[in-house]
């Protein structure tokens, strides 16, 4: 009977329009969370009988339309630890079961998300305002290769940075090819300091004593006034074409070391060749055992280290070593490449993990779970983890977070559409009903 399939179709309208009131105020309600994805409704009509000469009434369902690939509004945000995707890539992140000895254990299930308002919890992990921790690749320090076989929770530790010996000094300077009077001479020497911080970081200085013996040979005495033996010992340092050396270095340039035969001490040379690197190696014992230390000066021949030219003055041009002091750690920066950094009051940085971005072949088939995050769907297709800013996957914009995609003049305009749906469907029911009751007054 029409009557009936009139009502039953209308009755599935206000049961449609019903569901796409909830979807509206759920997109309302989270306008302003992060991270949140919008759900429009799409309607789906079904069918009793449609033929030529006869057409029943059907129903009508409502189903969510999700719009997960969406980029919402990236915002600047006063938080050094936010991380917004400008792009499709997603978060991976791990939701929390309980602790077990103060240690937090972990779903086993992978769970993603756009929410990228981190910060460190007290144990040192980077969570979201939903209590999800941010995964990713852990960082070998020492070589910084990125182990891209596993994700984990990254935590941030507060540990010290331990000091690390002076193995390695590279110097620059230009000595004078013509000292000023009185100096340069065995009684008063050219003097240049070095830096230098030993196994427990503590840091000493040592002197290198430049004289000029004659025109273009030098003599550089290392002093060490810490060590157990102050005198390191003494090179020869030639400058331009040596016969024992590199034949063909230019005027100024290094041709040739050897250990002065007078006061040794510790030092070797590196053999003369032309291109090679002209180093100038001893020990140093600063009362934790002999410390190596190799001064580079340069390669043979080459004007990019120690050279003698035209002047009067010593002229230092440049200084490094690769010695650390300790330090405390400072805080963690996250990068545009998704390094995690953690920095230390030395000075000294250290990348300890990488954040991945995580891809879909049709991220809306992703299924919604708690806390604006996402688990996977055979729709969705398989996750895919690729470096920031690679194959697709979306940048990383440090300092901001990414607002929801929820536009509440849409949302608004679609609530009253839904309520005049609603009340039309409805007028269709008391209508029905007013003309199957007419139907039924007839016998009487």
């Amino acid at each position: 009977m029409s009557l009936l399939g009139a009502m039953n179709t209308a009755i599935s309208g206000l049961t449609a329009q019903s569901t796409a009131f909830g979807n509206i105020s759920d997109n309302v309600a989270n306008s302003q969370t992060t991270g949140y994805k919008e759900v429009d409704t799409n309607f789906v009509d079904y069918l009793t009988t449609s033929t030529a000469t006869v057409n029943d009434p059907g129903a009508v369902v409502a189903q969510p339309d999700y719009l997960n690939n969406v980029q919402g509004t990236i915002t600047q945000v006063n938080n050094p630890l936010a991380l917004a995707i400008a792009g499709q890539g997603f978060f991976a992140v791990s939701q929390e079961t309980g602790q077990v000895n103060g240690t937090p254990t972990f779903n086993p299930q992978q769970f993603y998300s756009r929410a990228g308002d981190f910060t460190l919890n007290s144990s040192g992990y980077l969570v979201n305002s939903a209590g999800e921790y941010l995964n990713g690749w852990s960082v070998d320090s020492s070589t910084g290769i990125v182990n891209q076989n596993s994700l984990a929770p990254i935590q941030v530790s507060q540990s010290v940075y331990n000091p690390v010996a002076t193995s390695q000094v590279t110097l620059s300077a230009n000595l004078p090819a013509t000292p000023a009077s009185g100096t340069a001479t065995s009684s008063s020497p050219i003097s240049s300091d070095i830096d230098v911080y030993d196994s427990l970081g503590t840091e000493h200085t040592i002197t290198l004593n430049w004289v000029q013996t004659s025109p273009n040979n030098w003599t550089v005495q290392i002093n060490c006034p810490d060590a157990a033996t102050p005198d390191c010992g003494t090179a020869d340092v030639t400058f331009g074409p040596s016969a024992a050396g590199d034949a063909t270095a230019p005027s100024g340039t290094i041709g040739n070391l050897v250990t002065d035969a007078t006061d040794p001490g510790s030092v070797t040379v590196s053999a003369a060749s032309a291109g090679s690197a002209a180093t100038v190696s001893f020990d140093a014992d600063f009362g934790n055992g002999n410390q190596a230390i190799t001064l580079n000066v340069g390669n043979y021949g080459a004007a990019n280290g120690l050279t003698q030219y035209a002047g009067t003055q010593y002229n230092l041009e440049g200084l490094t070593q690769n010695g650390v002091p300790p330090g405390s750690y400072s805080g963690v920066t996250p990068q545009a490449n998704g390094d995690i950094v953690v920095n230390y009051n030395n000075g000294q940085t250290r990348t300890i993990a990488q954040v991945p971005l995580i891809t879909f072949n049709n991220p809306d088939a992703l299924q919604r779970q708690d806390g604006q995050s996402f688990t996977t769907t055979l729709g969705s297709g398989t996750p895919l983890a690729e470096q920031a800013s690679t194959n697709g996957a979306g940048n990383l914009v440090v300092g901001s977070v990414e607002s929801s995609n929820v536009d509440i003049a849409t949302e608004f305009s679609n609530l009253i559409v839904a309520q005049q749906a609603y009340s039309a469907n409805a007028k269709m029911v008391t209508t029905a009903q007013q003309m199957l009751e007419t139907t039924v007054d007839m016998k009487q």
